[in-house]
């Protein structure tokens, strides 16, 4: 137990080599992004750290210029699985879209791998915006940012009832009986709605943790109301704490409205932690990778973040404030466009300084362990954070020296478990297990 009322909870989001862009030109092997092995050993770091789950996002198109850097190729619930006999604790969640999957076969996928990790899966809902994406799956065009919602809202409807169509009871097993299971404790779902017509029941039996738990990400109206409504995890890029304690109360209070426990919605921000033995050595290690930076394929990706053209974006003057749209109007991620808004005007950053210091949207940290952890704590304490979702520079050495020296000092203030006292990933972010609807 730590020595506040919550617990703390990070996950480590293992993207690409890292979260720096040029994290890749130190990794040894060219083709470590189809390697079983790399993963094996990052998501063993993140349990010698009891960190709470590994994160994998997805894309289901190919990078508009994949020679610009390796990218996220293989399918999560694939390499999660994999993941889970590698490990015995850390949680495995994985990403899918609704808008490029039908809830039966992303419900039985899931479910499957909440049985093969004993209790450990969870999906990350999203609802996808690129335009590649939507051109492998037969769309012309992305669906406009409500309809790609409304088809969630009905889609995560038909996952957690195809989820509890089974009684947890429902193989008996009793081998002086005619059947294996017992009919009455398997029924169908019968729905029929605006984008679904699904039969059921789902042909796995309901998993360990009655159903794998929910994650999301909606930062606009839309979506923290649909957040509030079904996700038992928001990840959300808050850079600034004003915003990140005023997104916190938010959903918290969405939930309380929606009749739920908001102790049982976890609100996980980004960060992006730079780690030294001191503030110094930190820094040296972040100069040291930004002569790495790539400012000619990173200018083009703020450009298209923000909606903009790259040639509004000179590198040595401040963001073109004027210029920047309505985010109610915009297409991509609102969470990310705001994040990146708001810090840049907080700090007074040229283009170039936010670029270096923006995490990908997310707020970065860059100091001795003491340092982090002072900053973790603060956010905690304040209730702008229940944890976060935690990107690491290079990996695995940036997720090694926050596991060999960070991890401890949170524990020594009392702020995060040292072992797993449960078996799942409900145990581990304190959720409890739904009941069969």
């Amino acid at each position: 137990m730590t020595a506040y009322e919550r617990e703390l909870h990070l996950n480590v989001n293992i993207l690409d080599a890292g979260k720096h862009p040029g994290a890749w030109r130190f990794q040894d092997d060219p083709r470590w992004f189809l390697d079983i092995d790399y993963f094996s050993t990052i998501a063993r770091l993140a349990e010698r750290g009891t960190f709470d789950a590994v994160f994998l996002s997805d894309g289901v198109a190919l990078l508009s210029e994949p020679a610009e850097k390796p990218w996220q190729a293989l399918e999560p619930t694939v390499l999660l699985a994999a993941l889970a006999r590698e490990t015995e604790h850390v949680g495995l969640i994985g990403t899918a879209s609704t808008t490029f999957n039908d809830p039966f076969n992303l419900a039985r996928r899931f479910a499957s791998l909440d049985h093969l990790s004993r209790g450990r899966a969870a999906l990350n809902v999203v609802t996808s915006y690129s335009p590649r994406a939507a051109a492998n799956f037969g769309l012309d065009v992305v669906p406009d940012h409500d309809a790609r919602y409304a088809r969630a809202e009905e889609f995560v409807d038909v996952l957690t009832g195809l989820w509890d169509s089974w009684d947890d009871d429902a193989i008996t097993g009793k081998r002086d009986a005619v059947a294996f299971m017992d009919p009455a404790g398997v029924r169908p779902i019968h729905h029929r709605g605006e984008h679904f017509a699904v039969r059921g029941p789902l042909n796995v039996p309901r998993s360990p943790q009655g159903r794998p738990v929910l994650v999301q990400a909606g930062s606009s109206e839309v979506g923290k109301r649909f957040a509030a409504r079904v996700a038992e995890v928001v990840f959300t890029a808050q850079t600034t704490h004003g915003a990140a304690q005023a997104f916190y109360a938010d959903m918290k209070n969405r939930a309380r409205a929606f009749g739920r426990d908001p102790g049982h919605l976890v609100v996980l921000p980004g960060l992006f932690p730079v780690v030294g033995s001191t503030e110094a050595e930190a820094w040296a290690r972040k100069d040291a990778l930004d002569e790495l930076f790539p400012f000619d394929l990173e200018l083009p990706r703020l450009a298209a973040q923000l909606g903009l053209d790259p040639a509004d974006l000179p590198l040595d003057r401040e963001l073109p404030y004027d210029l920047l749209g309505d985010a109610g109007q915009f297409t991509g991620s609102r969470g990310f466009l705001e994040a990146t808004v708001n810090l840049a005007r907080e700090r007074g950053y040229t283009v170039r300084e936010l670029l270096l210091s923006n995490g990908g949207g997310h707020r970065q940290v860059v100091g001795s362990p003491e340092q982090v952890v002072d900053s973790i704590e603060h956010w905690f304490h304040s209730r702008a954070a229940d944890g976060f979702n935690l990107n690491f520079d290079v990996f695995p050495s940036g997720l090694e020296t926050f596991v060999e020296h960070v991890i401890p000092e949170l524990r020594r203030r009392g702020l995060f478990r040292s072992a797993y006292t449960g078996r799942t990933l409900r145990d581990h972010l304190g959720l409890p297990r739904p009941p069969r609807r």
